[in-house]
């Protein structure tokens, strides 16, 4: 097998991403069997279906980081439980509800809090390992402002849905209600970027390891 040509510091081993495959394969199967609504359940979790096969096929030449390997299973889980149910009837919502005093289901918010929060190690991780660009103000910027276009692509997509499929649509817009659904769809996406580049941005560093750091530095540099 070649080596990769974008090596980490930091890949999950062998085992480990035979078990969080096997743990996303596995929730993907059951969500089908039980999904209330095929069509909704379909347009959820279909960014997790077409990620697995490119990971894998991928993966040889470009193995991710053991923390944004973690991040993405988080991220399908939360999209396969929204699928099964619809976003206005999970069962983990309708406890956040309960126990958060929420007036609606939130397990929308959740998902798209994470729509920012998963993405966003995403995009750092590709900026740094494919571009020439360094950490720095540039950086977040780019990172959030990638975040930012994907929500408001997935509105756009939501509104497309809409038009494509008129009131079948209703449970995958999961507005509740709300008229201003969309603006804290796309508020807590950033919210959640920036509080994962707060959170995770030193691991994520190491687990990059110093083949990118060094990689990317350039003469006068200190």
């Amino acid at each position: 097998m070649d080596a990769p040509t974008h090596p980490v510091a930091t890949p999950p081993t062998r085992i480990e991403r035979l078990v969080l495959l096997a743990v996303v394969v596995v929730a993907l199967a059951w969500s089908l069997a039980v999904a209330r609504d095929r069509l909704t359940w379909l347009l959820e979790v279909v960014w997790v279906i077409a990620a697995l096969p490119l990971l894998v096929w991928r993966w040889s030449r470009f193995p991710l980081t053991r923390l944004l390997c973690w991040l993405l299973v988080a991220h399908a889980l939360v999209l396969v439980h929204g699928g099964t149910y619809t976003y206005a009837q999970t069962p983990l919502g309708f406890w956040l509800r309960d126990v958060l005093g929420f007036e609606r289901n939130p397990w929308d918010r959740v998902g798209h809090l994470m729509q920012g929060f998963v993405p966003a190690i995403l995009a750092r991780e590709l900026l740094l390992r494919l571009t020439p660009l360094r950490r720095g103000g540039w950086l977040v910027y780019l990172v959030l402002a990638a975040c930012l276009s994907f929500s408001a692509l997935f509105e756009l997509i939501e509104w497309w849905a809409a038009l494509a499929f008129g009131a079948d649509a209703d449970a995958f817009l999961a507005t509740q209600g709300d008229v201003w659904d969309t603006q804290w769809d796309m508020f807590l996406c950033l919210c959640g970027a920036i509080a994962s580049l707060l959170l995770w941005s030193r691991l994520h560093d190491r687990q990059l390891g110093p083949q990118v750091r060094v990689a990317r530095r350039e003469p006068g540099d200190r």
